[in-house]
């Protein structure tokens, strides 16, 4: 990836949010549109835990997703499913340690965005070396919106990691909250994951407005000052 090709997509992590039908509150095509009109900035479609969508009827409810993302010019990433994610020709996808290793995954879907969820500065200087585009850091702080979350590994975690020089564009995912974003910032990421801070939330525009507050005024304050 060029540099500037790595500075657009650093821009497009700012406010990532991550759902499906079994984490909305409401219709998950509702809320993608509030969390777009919010201030986000890339979706993840993520259909996994108790009565998720399997077959045609996630295949449908990708679409619509994708569809009001394509509407409002906001990438969409498919999450773990190649197939799915090539079957609506989703901006690209995103992996977990455990999943289809990276390699394998680059050959399947060419030149879409590929990311990777690390969760040490050992995982994330390994996938320097794979052909992935960015990197998911987390859970940065203890969360339930996943089941099998691994134990928080904090902002150090996001430090070291820059500490260990690598560059790639970093999203930080697992329990952030307002109160939090400036300390991730500060700490390295590009950008923040969320999942429950706007999917459950009352009203998902609201909520995503006052993280994307906090993430404006944290590049303000910290952009030029991150390790």
């Amino acid at each position: 990836m060029t540099g500037a090709a790595a500075e657009q997509l650093r821009k497009l992590l700012r406010l990532y949010i991550v759902l499906g039908s079994t984490n909305c509150k409401g219709d998950p095509a509702f809320v993608t549109a509030e969390a777009i009109r919010g201030g986000a900035t890339m979706i993840q479609f993520r259909e996994k835990g108790l009565h998720a969508r399997t077959g045609a009827a996630k295949e449908k409810l990708a679409r619509r997703i994708q569809a009001v993302c394509r509407a409002n010019g906001i990438p969409f990433i498919v999450n773990d499913d190649i197939e799915l994610a090539l079957a609506v020709d989703a901006d690209g996808v995103h992996i977990g340690q455990d999943d289809e290793p990276a390699s394998q995954v680059r050959e399947r879907i060419g030149n879409k965005w590929l990311g990777l969820s690390v969760h040490t500065a050992e995982e994330a200087k390994l996938a320097a070396k794979l052909n992935v585009d960015y990197i998911g850091v987390g859970p940065v702080y203890p969360t339930a919106s996943k089941a099998d979350a691994r134990e928080a590994c904090g902002t150090e975690a996001i430090r070291e990691i820059r500490e260990h020089g690598v560059t790639l564009p970093l999203v930080a995912i697992g329990g952030i909250t307002p109160e939090r974003v400036q300390e991730v910032v500060y700490a390295g990421a590009d950008g923040i994951a969320v999942i429950s801070a706007v999917t459950a939330a009352p009203d998902s525009r609201d909520a995503a407005q006052k993280l994307a507050r906090e993430l404006n005024s944290a590049f303000w304050r910290y952009g030029s000052l991150r390790p």
